[in-house]
């Protein structure tokens, strides 16, 4: 297919924010894509080159874009710059300016969706020297070959800034419209005409296509196989090492005997680490993945060693990595740690700067065979066959078990006082349901519950932050929008060294910028912060229809979520309701 057809796609997504409605337009496009062309189609329905868990960046940056614009138009760079300073988005600017361009012939040849994609895929090969070079002479080639309306979404994806707004569950059902189950979408009522019945039988399908992708992380792939072989296709996926699956997600428990009532008794308490999670894939390779899936084995040599002297056997495991200190062996905060995740240079001196013990709590994966169907009871007793502990390398995660309301109450308050989370508490027989928040296993932490959010707007500030992000807009997911919750602008630090600083944050969130007003400018909602509050109180000045009373900057999340993982709408009801935990 030509690429104008995805940028004629784009168009129109970019200008509905209904989720159905957006979840209509991609499955009508689908159904013409062909299949030889479909594992392309959908990487570019999400704005994605690569599979989402492969480690794999274009890393192409505003200037070098800039330099490429500048190659394909013969404009000069000071113009460029200040139409982007006016549009806030380098794929509008290089839309007008090849508009503007009539004297210059930009258009030589018809661009297919096929060679866009491998020809970005190809700027993430480059390397050394005159790779530069490289980079913008593919760039600027596409430009060259590009219709205005294209040359905006190539730039786009080459920055990794789509902002068509297809979150996953719009895409997952797209797929399903258009190759599983015929639905009609209503556009007047924005909903599906599906009688009670037939909207059973429809979740009940979603939730297996969900149950598929969860283990495939491919919707590339899921979409091949729907179309191809329809739902039978999906009894032949199957868990593969090296290739990571959702993890399991937890609901939260407001107290001990929420938690029993959910999981049952008698039940296994766990203490739930302050650290961040790692699914580690074991064969002669072994390969670390985050809860987001990114690949983390080269920042993690200690954690690889420590897998290869103590296991012995193919498996998945599931861990949490926590950070402590050499010297006193004292665990310390996620915060500690979390700057290893993103490491590409010094990582042997950051390993012994912030060495980590991994605590092992599941096992996915062992010898060939899958173990989400059998019970947690059978797959906690393998892993205590095949993991030698070694205290401060690996051990298996403290837990005990009980009915008894009392001991698991001092086993919580033991948790805390060591300086952990909270407690997990699990059902016995409980399977392991990939990407699902079941009635398998709870967490339970501290009443007043903190808020994952994500920031989708800034305000630079003043004096000794001038130049600096200061005030951050935060936003709880709904439906597949974000909706304002509040600002937060304390919490963050002065100087280097005391916590994350307001220089550190800008830095992070200066590439996410889409539009700038004076000294307001709205971003790409990707960065994710832990925030604490005082109270949840009705409001009419946020989207949300709530606001946080006195809100703190608790900790960032981004490398251990994305914008699809914060808290929705829904939960801020639950708190509001409950009194945001202050009685």
């Amino acid at each position: 297919m030509d690429y104008s057809h995805y940028a004629s796609l784009y168009d129109q997504l970019e200008k509905t924010s209904k989720r159905l409605e957006k979840t209509h337009i991609l499955s009508e496009f689908l159904k013409k894509v062909p299949s030889d062309e479909m594992e392309t189609s959908v990487f570019l329905l999400q704005g994605r080159i690569f599979p989402e868990w492969e480690d794999k960046k274009i890393g192409i940056s505003s200037r070098l874009i800039i330099k490429a614009i500048k190659k394909a138009t013969g404009l000069s760079e000071k113009i460029i710059e200040e139409s982007w300073k006016k549009e806030g988005d380098l794929g509008n600017v290089v839309e007008q300016l090849i508009s503007q361009k009539k004297q210059f012939t930009l258009v030589n040849r018809t661009l297919s969706a096929k060679e866009v994609i491998e020809k970005i895929r190809h700027l993430e090969a480059q390397g050394g020297k005159g790779s530069v070079e490289q980079k913008l002479s593919i760039i600027s080639d596409l430009l060259v070959n590009s219709e205005p309306r294209e040359a905006k979404y190539i730039i786009r994806l080459v920055a990794d800034n789509m902002r068509v707004g297809v979150g996953s569950g719009s895409l997952r059902d797209a797929i399903i419209w258009a190759f599983v189950y015929d639905v009609t979408y209503d556009s007047e009522k924005n909903d599906i005409s599906l009688t009670d019945e037939k909207r059973q039988e429809y979740n009940i399908l979603v939730e297996k296509v969900q149950s598929a992708y969860d283990i495939l992380n491919d919707f590339s792939r899921l979409a091949v196989i729907l179309k191809s072989e329809g739902m039978a296709g999906l009894e032949k996926i199957r868990i593969r090492l090296g290739s990571p699956i959702n993890p399991m997600l937890f609901v939260k428990a407001k107290d001990i005997e929420d938690a029993f009532s959910i999981v049952g008794r008698p039940a296994v308490f766990e203490i739930k680490y302050d650290g961040f999670r790692i699914q580690a894939h074991v064969s002669k390779e072994i390969r670390l993945f985050t809860r987001r899936l990114e690949e983390v084995t080269e920042q993690f040599p200690d954690v690889v060693q420590s897998i290869k002297d103590n296991v012995k056997t193919e498996c998945i495991l599931d861990c949490e990595a926590i950070g402590f200190e050499e010297l006193s062996g004292k665990y310390l905060p996620f915060q500690k740690i979390s700057q290893r995740i993103k490491r590409k240079y010094g990582i042997a001196e950051m390993a012994k700067q912030f060495p980590v013990e991994l605590n092992v709590f599941d096992i996915i994966y062992h010898d060939g065979k899958s173990l989400i169907n059998e019970p947690y009871k059978k797959r906690r007793e393998l892993l205590e066959k095949i993991i030698p502990q070694k205290e401060k390398k690996i051990v298996l995660a403290k837990q005990m078990m009980t009915s008894d309301n009392d001991e698991a109450q001092k086993f919580y308050d033991y948790a805390l006082n060591i300086g952990e989370e909270g407690c997990m508490a699990k059902n016995l027989e409980g399977i392991y349901k990939p990407g699902a928040r079941v009635g398998y296993g709870v967490k339970i932490k501290s009443i007043l519950e903190p808020l994952d959010l994500v920031i989708v707007g800034a305000e630079y500030g003043e004096g000794k932050r001038s130049g600096m992000l200061s005030s951050f807009y935060l936003a709880c997911a709904a439906e597949g929008e974000f909706l304002e919750i509040g600002k937060v602008s304390t919490g963050l630090k002065e100087n280097e060294g005391e916590g994350v600083t307001f220089e550190e944050l800008t830095k992070l969130l200066v590439p996410l910028i889409t539009k700038v007003e004076g000294k307001l400018v709205t971003l790409r909602p990707e960065i994710v912060i832990e925030v604490g509050y005082e109270e949840i109180q009705a409001s009419s000045s946020y989207s949300s229809g709530f606001a946080l009373r006195f809100p703190r900057f608790l900790r960032l999340r981004s490398e251990e979520k994305t914008a699809e993982d914060i808290n929705t709408l829904e939960d801020v009801q639950r708190l509001y309701a409950e009194g945001s935990g202050r009685g």
